[in-house]
């Protein structure tokens, strides 16, 4: 691996919708520019919920080409686009999954991080998502953030856009079993509305495709 790009916001979005819709939808992989931008502007399973333009999209295509972190698959009637994060970094699946979760919401402890890969990646335990975080950090990809006033884990997050910015929770809003059942619980609900969401952009996608 080379040296580490420092990614903006946006580029962390797009890499990670890629990365995203490949495992979970694999029928429309690649993609094509109108179904990244509608899984880049997706209000679930995203933090935060971004509104980005076509323009927007292109210009983070351009610099994550220059990173050949993705590429263009040509023949077809439109241009789709591939990642090549696993190739560009040298990391693993599993190591890629728990990335692509990070970059699209977020800082996230190691149990939240294990149920939001669920679709990506299935860790058999919080220990094997730990080890995998542990081998990111060597490696100057994932950090682990001081904990928060009230939480019982520390969170994770990703350093392809630099150091994050440790931002302020109120305490107790991460402690207790409670919390916790409900986040996972939102986290669930989240992951079905997501479904949802990518049939419905795969039909409409279709639909465009055969003139319908």
């Amino acid at each position: 691996m080379t040296d580490i790009p420092v990614l903006s916001l946006i580029e962390t979005r797009v890499l990670g919708t890629l990365v995203e819709k490949q495992r979970t939808v694999p029928d429309t992989y690649p993609l094509s520019l109108n179904a990244l931008q509608a899984g880049c502007n997706q209000k679930t399973s995203r933090n935060p919920v971004l509104e980005l333009s076509e323009a927007d999209i292109q210009q983070a295509l351009e610099s994550l080409r220059e990173h050949h972190l993705v590429g263009e698959v040509s023949g077809g009637r439109v241009v789709r686009f591939v990642h090549h994060l696993e190739k560009t970094l040298g990391v693993p699946s599993q190591s890629s999954a728990l990335l692509t979760v990070l970059m699209l919401r977020g800082p996230q402890t190691a149990g939240e991080l294990r149920l939001n890969c669920e679709r990506l990646h299935k860790f058999a335990d919080i220990s094997s998502v730990e080890a995998f975080l542990e081998e990111l950090a060597g490696r100057g990809l994932a950090v682990e953030l001081p904990r928060l006033p009230g939480s019982r884990e520390n969170r994770w997050a990703h350093l392809l856009s630099g150091q994050p910015e440790i931002e302020p929770t109120p305490a107790g809003t991460r402690g207790g079993s409670a919390n916790q059942e409900i986040a996972e619980l939102k986290s669930r609900v989240d992951g079905l509305e997501a479904e949802v969401g990518e049939l419905r952009a795969m039909i409409s996608q279709l639909r465009a495709e055969l003139g319908g």
